[in-house]
């Protein structure tokens, strides 16, 4: 891909994060589980998406991130988007974002190693705390 990839919008790039984020989530509690019902893998993945546990995920790694990752998080976090929701502090909602970023700027480049690298990191530094 040859275009210039932080010329994208934080929050198309959080866009897509949020459905990587997601597929990841699914297949860590898939492969963690085994076979359950699909709404208990729906209640243990609410603990997973929510924005505060995403939050929480991007200050573990946050010394983690490399210039440009760091570049890509703070204009994400940065962006002006509608309200958090309800359930979400708007701090934690903002962090989500910036996270949500990475990921989909991670996806974009094919960065699937490091992609990968960070969620692993997140996901079990989630399921400890």
């Amino acid at each position: 891909m040859g275009e210039d990839l932080r010329t994208y919008s934080p929050l198309a790039l959080a866009y897509l994060g949020d459905a990587v984020y997601e597929r990841f989530v699914r297949a860590y509690l898939l492969r963690g589980r085994g076979n359950l019902p699909v709404e208990k893998y729906h209640v243990l993945a609410t603990r997973f998406v929510r924005a505060q546990s995403q939050a929480k995920a991007a200050e573990m790694l946050a010394d983690q991130l490399d210039e440009e990752e760091k570049d890509i998080f703070r204009r994400g976090k940065n962006a002006r988007s509608h309200a958090a929701p309800k359930s979400a502090a708007n701090a934690d909602y903002h962090r989500a974002t910036g996270f949500e970023a990475v990921l989909g700027y991670l996806e974009l480049a094919g960065r699937k190693e490091r992609l990968t690298e960070l969620m692993e990191k997140a996901l079990r530094f989630l399921e400890e705390n």
